[in-house]
């Protein structure tokens, strides 16, 4: 194609891999058996190659025990710990499909990801902060008639599970293995719905291990990297560009909390030997801004993945002299697409880290079209941003209309992100042509918090918007129309109507009355206009 057109192919030089997540596993186990595959921090406990091959062996026989079957969903509802990644092998390992469910859920989101999916088989924590996921679980379980089971971690029924996994014969994981594809579903994430709820983003062996393996490539791991993940398992960021760059490449997966605390990540790096850290730069501002920042000893990093949003050139220039990491990446990409799809690479400078989110991996290809023609415009012009390749995901779970309006009829993903590519072919993202909010790198879609927030019983209509804030980027700020102008409303009332039913990161933090909404001549709201008169109003 012209090379003055904004598209892109990446090199195709090296293989895609050709395997299930389970196959590779064993791979990596059979040549580095007695390497550190896993460390759990907070309980002190590690386990080798060979040992974490045995764990998942395991794990996978107590599903079967249990009754669980190829392409059965299992749900996973946790923080991160060891046990989550063991889930994650051993679901790949017998070909059921695992479910990842946001810590951060309640139970309003909780029964539709049970039902929408069809879980049968649950995972969960029992608690942490705030959510009894226990209680939660007993509470939407009458009207979730598929799940049958639910096994809680640290538990008498997680061990329960192990115990039961005795009976089956030892060669059980491996025989059913034998009997998977590469493009059998084997994942579903949901995100967040513009159309009110998540849509569950349904990914094979070949879309996840492939992505993490060369994002990992791109980084160059090796069997003596050790990788630090205060990342969220539940995002592709964790368990794909993070469990699975590092399985795929003999290196180590430490976890350093089971959810972010800048202390405990840096005091895993320094403690772990750590060489490489990932995080969304909100995680990387608050390591920098710690008091005894200085005091911990980060001489082992030498690099690391910065995605979410985009980074401050002054936080970078601290990633890379203070932390230690000059060879740190920056990737971008969507559930969607398993998810990266452009990445920086080892050796490019500043700019290229700061103001692009770099340019296409191997084995995919990135345009960007004109969002009303679908025309590639040239390089330089704004436009979306499409992918297509191995990357791209069967389908929305069960939603063949949301997937027909997402993918085209030539493979395309399309991304809803506005963005350029420049003359050398690196992208910079420049707007989203959806509505999205980017909250410290968690994404909210104002339809999903507007649907809910149409329930107060004081607010006649609703938009929902991003206003610009110091820590996250982006804060939630519902624009209202009451019912009773005169009663008024406050985010705290808000946020108590919101408590235990939305995930915290949805949660307004503003709350911004008016007497009704700019509209265009077709009556559509102007939400760039609302956008910035709440601002103005706000201080912001």
């Amino acid at each position: 194609m012209n090379e003055t057109l904004s598209f892109a192919a990446g090199p195709t030089d090296l293989p895609l891999l050709d395997e299930t997540i389970g196959a590779n596993l064993d791979r990596t186990v059979a040549a580095h058996p007695g390497r550190d595959a896993l460390v759990d921090v907070p309980s002190g406990r590690r386990w080798t190659y060979a040992e974490f091959g045995r764990a998942v062996d395991d794990v996978a026989r107590g599903l079967i025990a249990r009754g669980v079957r190829r392409g059965d969903r299992v749900g996973i509802w946790a923080v991160n710990c060891a046990e989550w990644v063991l889930v994650q092998y051993a679901t790949a390992r017998i070909g059921a499909i695992m479910v990842n469910i946001n810590p951060a859920y309640r139970m309003h989101e909780l029964e539709y990801v049970l039902n929408q999916s069809g879980i049968s088989f649950l995972v969960a924590s029992t608690e942490y902060r705030t959510s009894d996921y226990r209680a939660m679980v007993e509470q939407v379980r009458p009207s979730c008639p598929q799940l049958r089971e639910t096994v809680y971690i640290g538990d008498p029924t997680w061990q329960a599970l192990l115990d039961d996994g005795a009976s089956v014969d030892p060669g059980e994981p491996a025989a059913r293995q034998a009997a998977l594809g590469c493009d059998d579903p084997i994942n579903i994430q949901y995100t967040s719905g513009t159309t009110g709820f998540p849509k569950g983003a349904t990914l094979s062996h070949r879309n996840i291990l492939n992505n993490g393996y060369w994002v990992g490539e791109l980084v160059a791991y090796t069997e003596q990297d050790r990788v630090c993940l205060p990342v969220p398992f539940y995002h592709c960021f964790g368990m794909v560009m993070g469990n699975l760059a590092a399985t795929s490449h003999g290196a180590c997966i430490v976890i350093p909390a089971p959810s972010f605390d800048p202390a405990a990540t840096l005091r895993a790096v320094a403690a772990e030997r750590c060489t490489s850290l990932y995080g969304v730069p909100t995680m990387f501002i608050a390591e920098l801004d710690l008091p005894d920042f200085a005091s911990h000893d980060l001489g082992s990093l030498r690099t690391g993945i910065m995605a979410g949003s985009p980074c401050p050139v002054e936080v970078m220039k601290r990633v890379v002299s203070e932390m230690h990491m000059a060879e740190v990446s920056i990737c971008y990409g969507m559930t969607e697409t398993s998810p990266v799809s452009t990445q920086t690479r080892r050796d490019d400078d500043l700019e290229h880290r700061t103001a692009t989110v770099g340019r296409v991996l191997p084995h995919l290809q990135v345009q960007v079209v004109d969002p009303a023609t679908g025309e590639v415009v040239p390089r330089g012009t704004t436009g979306e941003l499409c992918t297509r390749g191995y990357s791209v995901m069967l389908g929305y779970w069960e939603d063949p209309e949301r997937t027909a309006e997402a993918i085209d009829a030539d493979g395309w993903m399309h991304t809803g992100d506005l963005a350029v590519m420049n003359p050398d072919g690196y992208v910079s993202i420049v707007g989203r042509s959806k509505d999205m909010i980017i909250r410290g790198g968690e994404n909210v879609y104002p339809r999903e918090v507007e649907e809910f927030l149409y329930r107060h019983p004081a607010i006649t209509d609703v938009q929902v918007v991003g206003v610009p804030d110091p820590r996250y980027g982006e804060a939630v700020c519902a624009c209202v129309v009451l019912r009773d102008p005169d009663a008024g409303l406050t985010a705290e009332e808000v946020a108590e109507f919101c408590r235990g039913r939305l995930a915290h990161y949805k949660v307004p933090a503003y709350v911004h009355v008016v007497e009704g909404f700019p509209l265009t001549v077709s009556g559509k709201v102007r939400k760039v206009e609302l956008r910035r008169t709440a601002a103005e109003a706000l201080g912001l």
